[in-house]
């Protein structure tokens, strides 16, 4: 039988109710807001008082090259060495396909036991050889198919789609060759759970972590793999090993940057959406684990490392809206730079396009920037 309760009960059990509801938020525990309860606040202050042993501070050419013999040798160290002796690269041609205005070719070789490297040379038909050469290098996404006009499903586009808008085209229309490579963790070079996840995923998790584990960095692998680009590249009469240079974007800038302050045989490098400063970008944002190098700022700030390059042609593209490498840290990256390759008289030999986009590809100046540098045409 229901139990029947009349209005002066059934109001005071819901006076009840709401005098309870009001007790519970009063001794509710309020949210603690204190700073040093955030390590990305702490992280960054830390950062203000991080030693960078080696740092620039160089007055002239001479103290300057000293300072870049150091410094080369400690970032080769953080980034986990390179080997002793080279295996032999056995480079062959996969697949060859006739364009209009260029030739593509797809290889493999091996760049170390165990380790193959996979790309395309898109080779320019206007103009007969040795070309010079770009070695290009994407950034996180399908991997080298999205530089070299190959959509998701293997078949040939004709629109620059995506972030990275084909770069590798557009370097073989300034009259480049283009050596677009398929850096370790991007398409085909993954392993086949990751595969399985799709185009888009990378296997930088797993790889950049093992590569930790050894004491060596995934920046390490990809550069050496460049390296070795460059030994494929002094294989083929029809690429010029004199004038060979390195671009990419993003990931593929990372690669780029520390490949080109390593290998003096880059003799122009194109930065895409990368140089910035570590303390605005991979130590205050969340990133790929692939990027990070331990220890280095015990001693220096990506501008250092960027200053290795000179006094080489280096050209710096960045976007004003990117979320990842913001604009202003960037600014102050490049300003930083500047004063290295003034340093060694080359002012004239880096540039900054500052342009309005996000964080993608954008080439309106670096592309003929390159061309001129390796005195095309």
């Amino acid at each position: 039988m229901a139990l029947k309760l009349s209005r002066r009960e059934l109001g005071m059990a819901a006076l009840a109710g709401t005098m309870m509801a009001q007790a519970q938020e009063g001794t509710a525990e309020a949210p603690l807001e204190d700073q040093a309860l955030d390590p990305v606040y702490w992280t960054r202050m830390r950062h203000d008082a991080a030693p960078l042993r080696m740092a620039f501070h160089a007055d002239n050419k001479k103290q300057a090259e000293a300072w870049q013999k150091r410094l080369r040798g400690k970032v080769t160290e953080l980034l986990g060495g390179f080997p002793s002796s080279k295996t032999p690269l056995n480079a062959r041609i996969v697949s060859v396909k006739e364009f209009p205005n260029y030739r593509r070719e797809r290889f493999v070789f091996t760049s170390r036991p165990g380790v193959m490297v996979a790309g395309y040379v898109l080779t320019p038909k206007k103009s007969s050889g040795p070309h010079a050469a770009m070695v290009c290098v994407p950034g996180h996404g399908r991997g080298v198919d999205d530089i070299v006009g190959i959509d998701e499903k293997g078949r040939e586009r004709e629109d620059k789609a995506g972030y990275q808008h084909d770069f590798a085209i557009q370097a073989v229309e300034h009259g480049m060759a283009a050596v677009a490579i398929e850096p370790m963790a991007f398409g085909c070079r993954r392993d086949a759970r990751t595969k399985g996840k799709g185009a888009g995923t990378s296997a930088c998790q797993p790889a950049a972590g093992a590569a930790l584990l050894f004491g060596e960095t995934m920046i390490g692998w990809r550069v050496y793999d460049v390296m070795r680009t460059i030994d494929f590249i002094e294989t083929r009469k029809d690429l010029d090993s004199a004038r060979v240079g390195c671009m990419g974007i993003s990931g593929g800038g990372t690669v780029t940057l520390f490949s080109s302050a390593l290998d003096p045989r880059i003799k122009a490098a194109m930065v895409s959406g990368y140089l910035n400063t570590f303390k605005d970008c991979i130590l205050s944002l969340s990133h790929c684990i692939d990027n990070y190098v331990p220890g280095i700022l015990q001693w220096a700030e990506m501008y250092d490392v960027a200053g290795l390059i000179a006094p080489r042609p280096l050209f710096a593209e960045s976007g004003t809206r990117d979320p990842i490498f913001p604009i202003a840290a960037s600014k102050e990256s490049f300003a930083r730079v500047k004063k290295i390759y003034g340093v060694f008289e080359a002012d004239g030999s880096v540039e900054h396009e500052v342009f309005e986009g996000e964080h993608l590809f954008h080439g309106v100046k670096g592309l003929p920037f390159l061309a001129q540098q390796l005195k095309v045409g």
